[in-house]
Formats: C-alpha cells, structure tokens, sequence
C-alpha cells in the first residue's frame, strides 16, 4: 500500500499517487469522447471552410480582370500576376484542402494568402488584433486563416486522402524522422 519515490526515501499510500478514481474515471471518458469527435470536426471544418474559399478563387479566376483592378486598388503590385496568384492558391488550395490532399503543405500557401489579404485589404482589422480583437476576427479573411492553421498544425485529421495514404504506406524504419 505504500511506494518509495526516488532516493529520497520518500513514501506515499496509493491512494495519494494520483488522482482519486471519481476525477479520473470521468475525465478519461471526456478525452475517449473528444479523441471521438477529432475527426469529423476537422472534416466539418476543412469541408466547410475551404469549399467557401475554393468559390472565391473560382469567382477571381472567372473575374480575373476586375480582381486585379481590384488589387491595383489597394497597391497590390502586378495586380493580374497577383489576382491570378491569389485566385489559384485559393481555388485549387481549397480543393485539396476539402479533400485533405497534402494538406499540410497547401495549408502554408493559403495561410501566407489570408496573411497578404489582412495586410492588404483588412489592415485595420489586423492593427486592431489586441485592441479590437472582434474587428479582426470578423475580417473575411480570418476563418480561412484559422483554419489553414489548424490543419497546418493537426493535419486533416482520419478523414483524408492524406489519412489513406498514411494508412497504406509502409513505416518508416525506427529512427527516421517523422511528420
């Protein structure tokens, strides 16, 4: 009933070494339950996020040459380079990204896109990040940005091309990296 911890000669019952079993019991059927919805809340918001952008890459690239009189607008440089740059990360980044086809490296396009688009169009919305913070995250490009960045960190989640593909390639031998 008592365990010695370390060398300091140190012990303590087992009723004490660490969380009592009414805490624990409910807090592993919390994170069972969240491991559960990781999934289909990173498919939601991949499926739901990205095909919005996907439509607004389309809508720049049929509209090519009033985004880039647009772009010109704010001082864009080669705005048709640049509506063009934009409109394709968007529309074909989105298309990946919803069906979570290298999604980690089209995350960082996309990001770097809602980046230019916060400088650009929305400045004041981003200067106001810790000021306003609602200014900033009701800005159009903030879901796409959020979102690029969570896929970015977690990945697409089970629910991918990139998931498959994990699934049917051999591992990798002990030792290597991994990402």
């Amino acid at each position: 009933m008592v365990s010695k911890l370390g060398g300091a000669g140190l012990a303590l019952s087992r009723e004490m070494s660490g969380p009592p079993q009414f805490i624990r019991r409910p807090y592993e059927l919390l994170v069972l339950v969240g491991n559960f919805l990781q999934a289909p809340l990173l498919l939601f918001l991949r499926v739901y996020f990205f095909w919005q952008l996907f439509l607004a890459g389309k809508g720049k690239l049929l509209n090519i040459e009033k985004t880039a009189e647009f772009f010109g607008s704010l001082n864009i440089p080669m705005p048709l380079v640049n509506a063009y740059l934009a409109g394709a990360t968007e529309c074909f980044g989105g298309l990946l990204l919803v069906a979570g086809i290298a999604s980690r490296l089209v995350a960082i396009p996309v990001a770097f896109t809602m980046i230019v688009a916060y400088v650009t169009a929305d400045f004041e919305a981003l200067t106001s990040i810790f000021t306003d913070p609602d200014k900033f995250v009701a800005a159009a490009p903030f879901p796409f940005l959020f979102t690029a960045l969570l896929v970015l960190a977690f990945g697409p989640g089970a629910v991918s091309i990139d998931a498959l593909i994990k699934r049917f390639t051999p591992r990798e031998r002990a030792g290597s990296l991994k990402f």
